[in-house]
């Protein structure tokens, strides 16, 4: 099995590219997010290989990062979901996005991805609100622009956050509630609070 490739961008397609490794020419099929961090044919290109083997094809998903390589295999246990829609899902969201609507149980956010009505949209998030791609944390809270794109670049701050997260659910709090509210916080207090500071913060709000 394919588990990684790396050569020169032959084609860009809708939703695959050829990537040329040493004179042969192998088709991928990638999300509109991964398609847009390639550069331009001609240029080298590295990417994360899922192969699909069926009676009549066999067929290949690249992802430019390992994160989400591992959230297109853990959408594809949700029943309904399959290849096309967990690439749409991605290329909608970043997994930062993805694990932050999840973790809020935000049915209308995650409904947005081409594909995914209110129903599946609902199923997905009962389904996965306990799991996480490859041990990490599922709970990623956004301090940037409006599709939560972070970049990893702030999980050391990380750790600060999802202790404040556990301390809210073992007062009682539901996952929801306390993911805004440690979130809330963050932004109230900027990346470098403490734990201590993100709690007393988030229960004052959550006391209004």
């Amino acid at each position: 099995m394919i588990g990684k490739l790396t050569g020169i961008i032959d084609t860009i397609g809708e939703d695959f590219i050829i990537l040329d490794v040493q004179g042969v020419g192998y088709l991928v099929h990638c999300s509109t997010r991964t398609l847009a961090q390639l550069r331009s044919i001609g240029e080298p290109a590295k990417l994360a290989i899922e192969t699909h083997v069926r009676e009549d094809a066999i067929r290949l998903y690249g992802f430019a990062t390992d994160s989400e390589h591992e959230w297109f295999r853990l959408l594809q246990t949700v029943q309904g979901v399959g290849a096309k829609v967990a690439l749409a899902v991605l290329g909608a969201m970043s997994a930062e996005a993805l694990a932050t609507a999840i973790a809020r149980q935000d049915k209308a956010q995650i409904a947005k991805a081409p594909g995914i009505g209110p129903r599946l949209a609902a199923r997905l998030l009962t389904e996965l609100k306990d799991k996480t791609p490859a041990g990490t944390p599922l709970i990623f809270i956004r301090t940037g622009g409006p599709d939560g794109g972070g970049t990893g670049e702030d999980m050391p701050a990380m750790r600060e956050v999802l202790d404040a997260v556990a301390a809210l659910l073992t007062l009682g709090y539901g996952r929801p509630q306390a993911v805004d509210a440690v979130a809330s916080a963050r932004q109230a207090l900027g990346e470098a609070a403490d734990t201590a500071a993100l709690i007393r913060q988030a229960l004052k709000q959550l006391s209004r």
